[in-house]
Order: C-alpha cells, then sequence, then structure tokens
C-alpha cells in the first residue's frame, strides 16, 4: 500500500516546491526610489509597476508603466509605457531571462523627450517563497525620434529593482 501511493506524495511535493512560473500564471510588480536635496527643499521620486501573463511556462508578455517626479530643479513629470516580451529559463528558485520592449517615453525632463522607445533586456527572478520574487533587471532604450540623433548610440541604460508576486 506504501509504494502505491509513494507516486502520489512525490507530485504532492513537486507542486509544493514550485518555484517559477506555468502557463497561465499572472505577476505582478512594483519598484520605487526617492531622494531630496540636503535642505530638503527639492524632493524626486519614482514609481514603477508592471502587469504579466504567461502564456507558456516559459514565456511573459507584460505592460509596464513608470512615473517619475522631480522638484530638485524645474518640477517635472515623466514616464515610460511599454509592452514587453521575456523568455525565462527555469531554474527552480532563480529564473533568469532575456527579452525585448517597446514603448513610449513622455515627459518635459528625460533624455529623448515623447518619444518611442526599444530595448534589448535581460534579468533575474529569484523567489523567496513560491508565489514572491525579488527582480533585477537591466535594459538599453534607444530612441526612435527623427532629427533628434536618436538610434542605438543615443541610448540610455535602465535599471530595475523590484518586488513581486506570481497569481
Amino acid at each position: 500500500l506504501g509504494l502505491a501511493v509513494l507516486p502520489a506524495v512525490a507530485n504532492a511535493q513537486r507542486a509544493d516546491n514550485d518555484y517559477g512560473f506555468n502557463q497561465g500564471n499572472w505577476e505582478m510588480t512594483v519598484a520605487g526610489q526617492g531622494q531630496n536635496d540636503s535642505s530638503w527643499e527639492g524632493t524626486s521620486f519614482n514609481l514603477q509597476g508592471s502587469v504579466g501573463y504567461f502564456f507558456t511556462d516559459a514565456l511573459e508578455v507584460s505592460a509596464r508603466q513608470s512615473i517619475n517626479f522631480s522638484d530638485l530643479g524645474p518640477s517635472a513629470l515623466s514616464g515610460q509605457t511599454t509592452a514587453a516580451a521575456d523568455y525565462h529559463f527555469d531554474m527552480g528558485q532563480l529564473q533568469p531571462f532575456v527579452g525585448a520592449n517597446v514603448g513610449y517615453i513622455w515627459g518635459s525632463q528625460v533624455y529623448q523627450p515623447n518619444t518611442w522607445t526599444a530595448a534589448p533586456e535581460a534579468g533575474v527572478k529569484y523567489f523567496l517563497n513560491h508565489t514572491t520574487f525579488v527582480e533585477g533587471r537591466v535594459e538599453y532604450d534607444f530612441f526612435f525620434q527623427p532629427g533628434h540623433n536618436a538610434g542605438f548610440s543615443d541610448g540610455q541604460f535602465q535599471y530595475t529593482l523590484a518586488l513581486g508576486v506570481k497569481f
């Protein structure tokens, strides 16, 4: 009888130890940052969020939004809205990924204001438990703004450290 129950117990343990993603999973991430000058007269804040869906165990498509506000000099509001596709490599708790995104950068105090952008990206998600993870991501944005030295060589790196959940 014990041998007959063993496969069911093994499957239950495997499902219980399922780090990473499965087809049909959703994920949501949030990240933030703030700073001020030494006299507390100027501040800067950044908030980023994303929602993603896994079409397979490895392929995720997501929507991302960042909002930036600064009054360290002239007050400025800016942001970036992107759609991304990432391929994940299932290594248990560690989930490296590579992908690309395309989107729009808007605002008055950004490197290339009000322009379309695209970026290759790579990163890693590390699961703290079966549903919560920390994500580190780097991307290189290049711009599509005619007549403004736009292109791959005038791009910018972006770095993100976020906390996420899968559901």
